[in-house]
């Protein structure tokens, strides 16, 4: 088996990008209105993802502890900005009890991993510290998203059941909890499922990624094991910390939810 990495050179990428052309097509034949956001997005990744390559080159390079935090912490503030823009929820309010889920979820987690599992001599080696964190960003996102979501259109939509609980004697904790549970059912169910049928329907890109990079095929799925892991570890942890923190913040004393 070879363990050389067979070059995309830019050609071969125009090449691949006019894959694009198949979905553009049958979106516009079906009149969906997605074809110009599918078309900005694609640019998009494009132009951030060799942003991002070029960065990372410096990273690697420099492999300094404290510009490696500073970008963590960066990180974590943009997507805490980027979580709460999507469930239309006022920075003012929740920006500094999500920042705070966010950051502790990824280091209790990316640490034990890096410290624990690889047991690495440095941590903060930008070659593992930074994808590490940046694979668990990606994936709190998408789950606190969906997550927060869930509970505050569920609180909305069933406004009286809530009220309901507050006027038997509950806490806002206790008349919380059902909407809680449903959050967490909803955004973590697709990944559960996922994760039951990865190997025997899907193979995931991050394994495709490894091998088709040279990796061995046992080393790589040992590190998809431990991905699917650690994904699902701090997207549930973040996203529990974020509505209990969220939930002292967005309701008033009466347990009434704040309008922001």
């Amino acid at each position: 088996m070879t363990n050389e990495t067979i070059e995309i050179t830019i050609i071969n990428l125009m090449l691949g990008l006019l894959l694009v052309i198949i979905p553009a097509v049958i979106l516009t034949k079906y009149k969906t209105g997605l074809t110009k956001p599918l078309l900005i997005a694609t640019a998009r990744m494009v132009i951030q993802l060799f942003c991002v390559g070029i960065y990372l080159n410096y990273l690697f390079e420099w492999n300094n502890i404290w510009i490696n935090i500073l970008w963590l912490l960066i990180m974590t503030g943009v997507c805490a900005i980027d979580m709460l823009n999507r469930i239309n929820r006022t920075l003012k309010t929740l920006f500094i009890p999500v920042f705070i889920s966010i950051l502790l979820s990824l280091i209790f987690v990316a640490f034990y991993f890096l410290q624990v599992v690889l047991v690495l001599d440095n941590i903060f080696d930008s070659r593992y510290f930074i994808p590490v964190c940046g694979i668990l960003l990606g994936n709190i996102l998408s789950t606190n998203v969906i997550g927060l979501n869930a509970f505050y259109s569920q609180i909305k939509r069933e406004q009286q059941f809530y009220n309901y609980l507050l006027c038997n004697g509950a806490t806002t904790s206790e008349a919380t909890r059902p909407f809680v549970s449903k959050a967490i059912i909803k955004s973590f169910n697709p990944g559960i499922a996922s994760m039951a049928v990865m190997g025997l329907i899907s193979l995931p890109g991050t394994l495709i990624g490894q091998i088709m990079g040279g990796s061995e095929p046992y080393l790589a799925i040992r590190y998809q094991i431990m991905i699917m892991v650690i994904i699902m570890s701090s997207g549930i942890l973040s996203l529990l910390l974020s509505l209990h923190l969220s939930i002292r913040r967005s309701f008033d004393g009466f347990g009434r939810l704040n309008k922001g």
